[in-house]
């Protein structure tokens, strides 16, 4: 099963959520894989059985999960790339618009502000 570390700052749902999203993009959970149950989520994590439910319900509401009736919960076909694509999303409204704002208002200019993201991705790939 995948580790969690529940946080206050977010409601537990979304973090359970998240937190089978990143085991699919880790590849700990593969596609057709199945899902940990609502009660291993509730017992695991000392949590209602509810709110681990809602938790999987986003998941399913993204196309992400899907149901096979008195079996479980399962990872969908192309639940990776999906979510690849949204975290890519994500990425780039959190993190890349933050960066370049802060370039522009420091004068680096786009190639400088390229090399210095090249090199930092560089040395931490080493």
């Amino acid at each position: 099963m995948f580790k969690l570390e529940l946080d206050g700052e977010r409601p537990i749902f979304q973090q359970i959520a998240d937190g089978l999203e990143d085991a699919v993009l880790s590849g700990a959970l593969g596609e057709g894989a199945q899902l940990p149950s609502i009660t291993e989520l509730s017992v695991q994590y000392t949590i209602n059985p509810a709110t681990a439910l809602k938790g999987i319900n986003l998941l399913v509401d993204q196309g992400v999960a899907y149901k096979k009736r008195g079996v479980g919960m399962f990872v969908a076909e192309g639940a990776r790339a999906a979510l690849q694509k949204k975290r890519q999303g994500e990425f780039a409204r959190r993190y890349v618009r933050a960066l370049a704002a802060e370039a522009r208002r420091l004068g680096l200019g786009r190639e400088r502000l390229l090399e210095m993201v090249a090199r930092e991705y560089d040395r931490d790939s080493d």
